[in-house]
């Protein structure tokens, strides 16, 4: 996927693009299952390539990610971060990355950082401190996202993905995100235009 234009965002306000995981740049398991190690890890098609064109376009690329299944015990802080630096060298091999990983490894109604409460922000604002959420675009497949990126004043768009993997409210939260689209490639376009 090539972007549009020179190697700049048409919509110059635009600076910061966070993207969910789970149902975003892999395919969701069904409900209950965890994605808990690299060999239940599926890249959907495109992915790579709309992370390249967001690179390419200038854009930071932040992954916001609720990781229930750590406080469950099916996996592990690190099994996360494992995922995570296998998803950077694969990335990598295609010159796109991600800029940085947020994750909430917490039950429900333990913590701060669990979307759509705004602690991965607050951690992504003090790493990124120039970053604001008005600049941002959030885009994900759950209600959990869309409120997250509403919340903060964020862009939002909603990824529909395939009917079999959605999450309960998501056809709210088709309705409450600023657009939506099917994958991420899709998305990717809507931001670069």
């Amino acid at each position: 996927m090539e972007p549009s234009g020179v190697n700049t965002p048409p919509d110059m306000d635009i600076e910061t693009i966070f993207l969910d995981r789970d149902g975003v740049i892999n395919q969701k398991l069904p409900e209950g299952e965890y994605v808990s190690s690299w060999e239940r890890f599926a890249l959907l098609p495109g992915v790579v390539e709309a992370i390249a064109a967001l690179k390419q376009a200038g854009l930071r690329v932040i992954v916001v990610t609720n990781q229930r299944g750590v406080a469950l015990g099916r996996y592990t802080i690190a099994d996360v971060e494992a995922i995570h630096a296998r998803l950077q060298a694969e990335l990598a091999k295609h010159g796109a990355k991600v800029d940085a990983f947020y994750f909430c490894p917490h039950d429900k109604k333990q913590c701060q950082c669990r979307k759509p409460l705004s602690g991965m922000f607050e951690q992504a604002r003090t790493e990124f401190p120039g970053m604001v959420a008005a600049s941002s675009v959030m885009v994900g497949d759950s209600l959990s996202d869309i409120e997250f990126g509403r919340a903060l004043g964020m862009r939002t768009i909603f990824v529909s993905g395939d009917a079999e993997h959605r999450k309960a409210g998501w056809e709210k939260a088709g309705e409450l995100a600023d657009e939506v689209a099917a994958d991420l490639p899709g998305a990717v376009r809507q931001i670069l235009g």
